[in-house]
């Protein structure tokens, strides 16, 4: 008898509700501003707006600190599952689970019941006038360590797998709080970012998985190349230094 995983029940769910879609309960945009009182710039403080054009590069008046790694078309836009956020108010120690609330992660979109289970690579998505289409889950980097005063916070929320996501934008337009973000088209039904998150930090040598992934066009080169690299390689990039700093950059990491 053919078993159907969990993860496979909740997307069939989710696939029910397409039609209604979700409501973007906050749309934030955040200015520059420094990071935990150092010289480094950072637009993770971002704040609620009413409604904001969205194009290649994201929202009008949204800024990154650091262009290389945040923001441009493969980010234009970040989401961040607001259902996270009770468990780390309840894992994190004080002050830093006093962060834990809608926009602590920078995230430009708010909603609740949409989590990395439910979204898939490639995803197509109608939100006010824009058209947006899920281009890689979140990799966390160091300054989330200055943002909530743990020195392993970035390395904690990649564990977690609960990592958030980003679009890019396949259609400009005028995005507001309250719009629904409903499912156009669904590519890859078989790999919601909770499998690409696992392969990219649990199972990470799973060279079938890989050469799937590698193929998978409507997700970020960046992601496609990492693949291709582990399967050439045998080996694990190293996360040193995204989740330490500069100063932390090694050549490779166990799996």
């Amino acid at each position: 008898m053919k078993t159907v995983s969990a993860e496979r029940i909740q997307i069939a769910n989710w696939g029910i509700e397409m039609a209604t879609g979700v409501v973007i309960r906050q749309l934030r945009t955040g200015n520059l501003t420094p990071l935990a009182g150092t010289e480094t710039l950072t637009g993770i403080h971002k704040q609620e707006i009413g409604s904001a054009y969205l194009n290649v590069n994201g929202l009008s008046d949204d800024h990154q600190g650091d262009k290389r790694h945040h923001g441009g078309p493969e980010k234009a836009l970040h989401h961040f599952a607001a259902d996270h956020y009770h468990r780390l108010r309840g894992e994190l120690p004080a002050p830093a689970s006093e962060h834990c609330q809608p926009g602590a992660f920078g995230e430009n979109l708010v909603t609740e019941g949409f989590t990395e289970t439910d979204v898939c690579a490639g995803d197509i998505f109608e939100l006010g006038e824009a058209v947006i289409q899920v281009s890689q889950p979140r990799q966390p980097c160091w300054r989330l360590n200055l943002r909530f005063g743990i020195p392993d916070m970035s390395q904690r929320l990649q564990n977690s797998l609960r990592t958030g996501w980003y679009y890019r934008v396949l259609q400009s337009g005028t995005v507001s709080k309250g719009d629904v973000l409903r499912l156009k088209e669904r590519l890859h039904e078989d790999w919601p970012l909770s499998r690409v998150l696992s392969l990219l930090y649990e199972n990470t040598l799973d060279r079938t998985a890989l050469a799937v992934m590698a193929d998978i066009n409507e997700l970020s080169p960046n992601l496609k190349q990492l693949a291709k690299q582990r399967l050439e390689t045998q080996q694990v990039e190293s996360w040193e230094g995204r989740l330490f700093g500069p100063s932390k950059q090694g050549s490779v990491t166990g799996p």
